[in-house]
């Protein structure tokens, strides 16, 4: 896998920030170069930015974490949140940060949500034409929305690196989808009853090869 890649899911609140700050910390012991984490656009700020998030779960350093291109105040699409807020999302903004180690770049909820009345995060990613890394749910209605992901990432020749499944386990579904999408399973987040380096180190060990993370 290239050293940048995109984090994105079926739907929100799949879990994408919490799998991040996972990845984060195991690229981040590999790496001769530190990891660092990118979440362009923000939208809702209530209980915190995603960022904060992650830093928090993996404590790692302050320059490893990128600013926020855009922080919008309400937790709705970035459409609707930058026109409450007044400001204009320009696309041509977001562009890659240049450096040297490995970067995680996290969207906002799924492939076809708007940044504006014109753009759809799924627009942006073939721009950038990176790995993208799905993350989707184990539970009811993911065969669907994974499989409508997949295509929608096929269709545009986005590179679509692996799934990463995160909740309960549910073997049926997650080979269901293997066998009619063909993508790569990267492992299965589960939940975890306490979020911080050392669970989320433990959970990656037990789960993931980082072998499937590095080139």
């Amino acid at each position: 896998m290239s050293n940048k890649c995109v984090i994105t899911g079926t739907d929100t609140d799949i879990g994408k920030t919490v799998f991040s700050a996972m990845l984060m910390l195991a690229l981040n012991k590999q790496a001769s170069d530190p990891a660092c984490y990118w979440k362009p656009v923000q939208s809702g700020v209530e209980g915190g930015v995603d960022t904060r998030t992650v830093q928090k779960l993996t404590a790692l350093p302050n320059e490893q974490f990128i600013k926020e291109q855009y922080i919008l105040t309400e937790p709705l699409s970035p459409h609707r949140a930058a026109e409450l807020d007044n400001v204009e999302i320009d696309i041509d903004t977001l562009e890659i940060p240049d450096i040297p180690g490995p970067l995680l770049i996290e969207g906002a909820g799924g492939l076809n949500v708007p940044l504006t009345r014109a753009t759809l995060f799924i627009d942006v990613f073939e721009i950038w034409d990176l790995p993208v890394i799905l993350c989707a749910r184990t539970g009811l209605g993911t065969i669907n929305h994974t499989l409508l992901s997949v295509e929608a990432l096929r269709k545009r020749k986005i590179p679509l690196h692996g799934i990463a499944f995160i909740g309960d386990d549910n073997p049926d579904n997650m080979r269901t989808i293997e066998e009619f999408s063909g993508v790569k399973i990267l492992g299965r987040l589960p939940r975890l009853d306490a979020l911080n380096s050392e669970t989320l180190s433990k959970a990656f060990d037990d789960n993931f090869n980082l072998g499937d993370f590095i080139s």
